[in-house]
């Protein structure tokens, strides 16, 4: 799983967007139940929290990806935010406000669907909702340049090494899909009547700025991952095998960190575990 993560610079244009894996779904009901065993230790142990972070173009799957890979938690260890156009309060505090507050307790997942990249995506192909934002120092598009972007990619790696840094273990998944299998994604929610809601004219919009979208994921991608946050690049055409490498990373990743494990007893009470057995078993 180690082709994926992205360790130094890459083009998009040379990463694969297609892998298939054999059994890849029998493959995942397995590691889906371990990482699930795993959950309930995380959350025993308490000192970590697990943030998944979910980036991709429409149709990349990340909302199937989410019910499939986390489908054998417990649902009081894992909380999902899709994250939507912000809100008026949400615009009264810097962009990454809302992404700080939603952030997972020790002990629990959190799953960002979209996520504080945005701020570096969707916002730069289309500068102008910056103006939405609001910030002192931007009076008009002009005041936009390369250097708001390099202050803000500053901004975003220093809030992921702060977070890292206090018991944080941060993984993000950029979802590699094919401009072909997108066109088929989308053809399938036209054609298939159950699907028609997922459908927006704005997607369509939004396919014809393809070409800036992948600069600027490849940038962000480039600039933002770190040992203590790193991306990884997952090929997305093929969903199930998407799926499980999703889970083999962030399964294989944590069974490295070896202190996570359920607390002990104190003391005084397992020196009188068969006591209160005895206790029980005499009612």
């Amino acid at each position: 799983m180690k082709d994926y993560k992205v360790t130094s610079k890459i083009s998009l244009k040379d990463l694969k967007t297609k892998v298939v894996i054999e059994d890849a779904k029998t493959e995942l009901k397995h590691i889906r139940k371990e990482l699930g065993k795993l959950q309930d230790t995380l959350y025993a142990h308490g000192k970590y929290a697990v943030l998944i972070c979910l980036q991709g173009m429409d149709t990349a799957g990340k909302d199937s990806l989410i019910r499939e890979v986390f489908k054998d938690f417990n649902a009081r260890g894992v909380v999902v935010h899709s994250f939507k156009v912000p809100t008026d309060l949400e615009k009264k505090h810097d962009y990454l406000w809302r992404h700080y507050i939603a952030l997972p307790a020790r002990g629990k997942f959190g799953v960002f669907n979209r996520t504080h990249y945005e701020n570096v995506l969707v916002t730069r192909v289309h500068p102008e909702y910056i103006l939405g934002e609001n910030i002192p120092s931007v009076q008009g598009l002009n005041d936009i340049d390369e250097a708001f972007w390099d202050k803000r990619f500053e901004q975003i790696n220093n809030f992921e090494k702060h977070i890292a840094e206090n018991g944080t273990l941060i993984f993000k998944f950029f979802l590699n899909l094919s401009k072909d299998e997108q066109k088929s994604r989308l053809l399938r929610r036209l054609n298939k009547q159950e699907k028609n809601w997922k459908f927006s004219p704005s997607d369509l919009k939004e396919r014809m700025l393809w070409d800036e979208y992948q600069v600027c994921y490849e940038d962000a991608l480039n600039r933002t991952s770190k040992p203590y946050a790193p991306w990884y690049a997952i090929p997305a055409d093929d969903k199930p095998s998407a799926r499980y490498i999703v889970a083999k990373i962030i399964y294989d990743t944590l069974k490295t960190y070896s202190d996570i494990k359920e607390p002990e007893l104190a003391p005084e009470v397992m020196a009188h575990l068969e006591s209160y057995k005895t206790q029980l078993n005499n009612e």
